[in-house]
């Protein structure tokens, strides 16, 4: 696990409500909560050409960079382009839209996307962009959170930054094409096959604190943030303790995919 904690309270990016960044204390699970996910899939990055579509601050590109061939990030925030490009000189950034990228056809062995497709307001033209720039065979690692357990029963997103959230259902026939509205041949729909659906979930530790914070830990700390309560020092010193190993990554053959926190995909493009 990376140590962000003793980030330089200059060098780092302001949370905005759409990302999270390292180094904030109270910020901490919510920040290994996407770590985890970057940890996870480095494999598939190891030697290969990789795009990071919306790559926010950039500690997740910088982390598949120790393992990639070529790192290439591409994000709409410029603030975020310019902090990015600061922090992390070893990393390639062009500011652009996701559904329209910087990038030639069939130029990237990768692409991943974490915890963007749920912002953007036309989520098919994006998949089929990953298309377009990824190689035959090509990888898209594609997370968002779980519609199911994150905005529970309703149809429109708790978070007022969320344009539509996603089931492990939905996100498959997204990336699949089943959704378009004229079939598979339709022109926002991308031809990938879904390889994988992970979840993201609370392992014993976590769990440990969800029973002692009253049933969750997020609640716990969603509820005080709401309020504007000051946090127990125990709730804060708990939620600063929060590591990626916490967490556990499960496949749906292993664990019930729409109780997961978040999910992962993994789609190769035919």
């Amino acid at each position: 696990m990376t140590d962000y904690q003793a980030t330089p309270q200059s060098d780092q990016l302001a949370l905005t409500g759409e990302r999270t960044v390292p180094g904030i204390a109270a910020e901490n699970y919510w920040f290994r909560r996407h770590e985890v996910a970057y940890e996870y899939i480095l494999d598939h990055c190891a030697g290969r050409d990789v795009l990071e579509a919306g790559s926010g601050e950039g500690y997740g590109a910088s982390m598949i960079a120790a393992r990639a061939k070529s790192v290439t990030c591409v994000d709409y925030d410029e603030q975020a382009v310019e902090h990015t490009r600061r922090r992390y000189p070893e990393l390639v950034v062009h500011r652009g839209n996701l559904i329209d990228l910087p990038l030639t056809d069939g130029s990237v062995d990768v692409v991943v996307n974490f915890q963007v497709i749920e912002h953007l307001w036309d989520q098919s033209a994006f998949v089929a962009e990953c298309h377009r720039v990824l190689r035959p065979g090509g990888v898209l690692l594609m997370s968002t959170p779980n519609r199911i357990t994150f905005s529970p029963g309703r149809d429109t997103p708790l978070n007022p930054f969320h344009t539509r959230e996603l089931s492990a259902a939905e996100l498959t026939e997204l990336l699949t094409g089943a959704a378009a509205p004229n079939g598979p041949a339709d022109a926002g729909a991308a031809a990938f096959d879904v390889r994988q659906m992970l979840g993201v979930h609370h392992g014993p530790a976590l769990r440990d604190l969800d029973a002692k914070w009253g049933g969750s830990i997020i609640d716990a700390q969603i509820d005080r943030a709401l309020a504007g309560d000051e946090w127990p020092a125990d709730l804060a010193a708990d939620v600063a303790a929060v590591a990626t190993s916490d967490f556990d990554i499960l496949s749906a053959d292993d664990a019930d995919i729409d109780a997961s926190l978040d999910l992962l995909a993994v789609a190769v493009r035919r």
